[in-house]
């Protein structure tokens, strides 16, 4: 009973090296911590990756609040449907897609697509937000938005940070296998010849 704790301790040095193995080549050592390399890499940068978002997120819809005490609100009339999905939150959470519609101001109509909640009727009543040239503008998130906004970014950024991570590790792997197969090659190369004239 008490040798397998040593045979389990001698596989798991064998496994990352630590063996004392003079004739592991290095890039073998290499590509034996890739992994774990990667993986302390993806926790270390996790926090880095979710605040960067975060204050990006919150960054950009502050600068959007800020042209938005130019903006002017009037009310659209919904031509079509709005496809999309309602969610919980009181409104706050709710999708807005850009949807035809019409509205007035100063009496003169105007028609085009306004951002507008989802699965709301043609016909429905949407409030709009236009700039300076009468342009409909996305209005500002609201600070539940914003969460889940920054949350839904740093899924993305996090996943697309993971995927990095693997396609780097893959390609090292390759670079170290092509690097040792090239090792091989000129060590028999050498020796290879020296053992033929002996076999003479």
């Amino acid at each position: 009973m008490a040798a397998m704790p040593t045979s389990r301790w001698t596989r798991l040095k064998r496994r990352l090296g630590w063996d004392g193995n003079p004739l592991r080549p290095r890039s073998d050592l290499i590509a034996r911590w890739l992994v774990p390399a990667a993986i302390v890499a993806f926790v270390a940068l996790c926090p880095v990756v979710a605040g960067v978002t975060g204050l990006w997120v919150r960054t950009d819809n502050s600068a959007v609040a800020h042209k938005a005490l130019g903006w002017h609100e009037v009310t659209a009339v919904l031509l079509r449907p709005v496809p999309g999905q309602a969610e919980s939150g009181h409104g706050e959470n709710t999708w807005m897609t850009w949807t035809p519609a019409r509205w007035t101001v100063d009496g003169v109509p105007h028609h085009g697509d306004v951002p507008a909640a989802a699965m709301l009727s043609a016909g429905s009543k949407q409030a709009v937000w236009l700039n300076q040239a009468g342009q409909p503008q996305m209005p500002p998130l609201s600070p539940g938005q914003v969460w889940d906004r920054a949350a839904a970014d740093t899924l993305m950024a996090l996943a697309g940070l993971a995927l990095l991570l693997m396609v780097s590790c893959s390609l090292a792997r390759r670079a170290l296998y092509r690097r040792r197969l090239a090792s091989w090659e000129l060590g028999w190369l050498t020796v290879g010849p020296l053992w033929s004239r002996q076999g003479r």
